[in-house]
């Protein structure tokens, strides 16, 4: 398997698992040295990965590191576990900053087994910094940070580089927050500048109290029409061929890529349905390769198919509404939908979904 079938794997093995784990030590056992594992080192080789390391600071003796990853027979980075259930924003990160400061090692990584926080000294040398420079979250995978990761891998580590971007990639994450902050709840500061740019009276408390709104309102549109803006840019970089030049053929193709630029427009990609496709995709890698399954989008659902072909439908993710309902399809190509209450829920029906992708594998 390729790095993110890897990842992928462990996604789901955390989903199967992780409400029978109920102490640390079992998240370490069940999830972390897995991850470890698939970055490449060998976890049971002391040269390589050493548990309970010792970091004493100081007088205090017996301080020790979940993990520590060695380069050179050095520790280049050092693991700091929690439960699997551990909200690690309510996790104080005072022992991973002490194991840090004391040992050679210049990344710290905070963990609960499904959401790895990746530390460093950028701000101060030696004394590790009190935000992330990089976040991954086994359960909601951004692929646009699997480079990142794969910097962290035994045959891809090379220290300098994975400082050079930790920079960048610290404070794009920060703004990133920030912003998503912004949408939902701007701040008085945030309000008051995007006043001040098109607002020529004074900035009144009433003025900023109407502003809000506004602000929130605007944020949202304007992301929304970034986002059709693109997908029209995506559908009509299709077609190329000078109008005079075409066959009936090809006009026949174009009125459809206009029409499907229309339908473009209403239709949003929502994270749950994302999520969603990731868990049927996770669950069926048992019976097809994990590249034969792909989703589209509609307006009214999403459906999830095999070979990227509507003859070969798996399933239909109907999130439009207040009440989910995934859709099953029987030999027949009949669908049934099955109301759920949560994601969770889809993995009730792994069979049925792979009895589906088995049958359209089975050979006529």
């Amino acid at each position: 398997m390729d790095f993110i079938d890897q990842l992928q794997a462990l996604a789901t093995k955390i989903q199967r698992q992780r409400d029978q784990i109920g102490t640390e030590e079992a998240t370490k056992t069940a999830f972390v040295m897995p991850f470890i594992s698939l970055l490449g080192y060998d976890v049971f080789d002391p040269s390589e990965v050493v548990p309970e390391y010792t970091a004493d600071v100081g007088i205090k003796k017996g301080e020790k590191a979940d993990y520590a990853i060695l380069h050179d027979g050095e520790p280049a980075i050092l693991f700091e576990c929690k439960k699997c259930d551990a909200n690690l924003d309510d996790t104080h990160i005072s022992q991973l900053f002490r194991y840090f400061s004391a040992t050679e090692a210049r990344i710290g990584v905070l963990t609960n087994g499904v959401v790895y926080r990746f530390f460093s000294d950028l701000e101060k040398t030696n004394q590790m910094d009190s935000t992330p420079f990089l976040e991954f979250n086994l359960l909601d995978m951004q692929e646009s940070l699997l480079g990142e990761l794969k910097k962290l891998t035994k045959s891809g580590f090379n220290l300098d580089e994975v400082l050079s971007t930790a920079s960048d990639l610290k404070y794009t994450r920060e703004i990133k927050l920030f912003l998503d902050e912004q949408v939902t709840e701007p701040s008085q500061d945030f309000v008051r500048f995007l006043a001040s740019q098109v607002y020529p009276g004074t900035k009144t408390q009433n003025v900023l109290t109407q502003f809000v709104p506004i602000t929130k309102r605007a944020f949202l549109q304007f992301i929304n029409d970034h986002i059709s803006k693109r997908l029209k840019s995506a559908l009509s970089e299709e077609d190329t061929t000078p109008i005079m030049t075409r066959s009936p053929e090809e006009a026949a193709a174009s009125d459809a890529i206009s029409t499907a630029s229309e339908q473009d427009s209403r239709i949003e990609t929502t994270e749950e349905e994302l999520e969603g496709y990731h868990i049927v995709k996770a669950l069926l890698r048992e019976v097809v390769e994990p590249q034969r399954i792909v989703h589209r989008d509609t307006i009214s659902y999403m459906g999830i198919l095999l070979d990227d072909t509507n003859r070969r439908p798996i399933c239909r993710l109907h999130f439009n509404r207040r009440q989910k309902y995934i859709g099953l399809f029987d030999a027949e190509k009949t669908e049934t939908r099955h109301p759920i209450d949560t994601l969770d829920d889809i993995y009730q029906y792994a069979d049925q979904l792979k009895a589906t992708a088995t049958n359209y594998n089975a050979p006529c």
